[in-house]
């Protein structure tokens, strides 16, 4: 047998592996709660007129507001908004 005969036969059997029943890639996490529906949490919050917005921030900034929250025991979004309220103010 070649040398490339083998690597496709090698290769063949971990892909017979992986397709077997059970053993996919993150069964171990399908076992947790399930999640809650995406659709449904964004009609939630659209409900309550919160709109998604993405903002890309240093990283030191970042770990900063994750320690506030984490100090004050709310979430980093009622956080941020608080301090942009702030600062939009002052």
């Amino acid at each position: 047998m070649k040398k490339t005969d083998l690597a496709k036969s090698d290769a063949k059997k971990l892909m017979n592996q992986m397709s077997v029943k059970g053993a996919a890639f993150g069964a171990a996490a399908s076992a947790k709660a399930p999640a809650p529906d995406r659709r449904e949490q964004r009609e939630r919050e659209r409900a309550l007129g919160l709109v998604p917005f993405a903002v890309k921030l240093n990283g030191d900034l970042v770990k900063q507001l994750q320690d506030l929250s984490k100090e004050r025991g709310v979430e980093l979004n009622g956080l941020v908004a608080e301090l942009l309220q702030k600062g939009m103010s002052a």
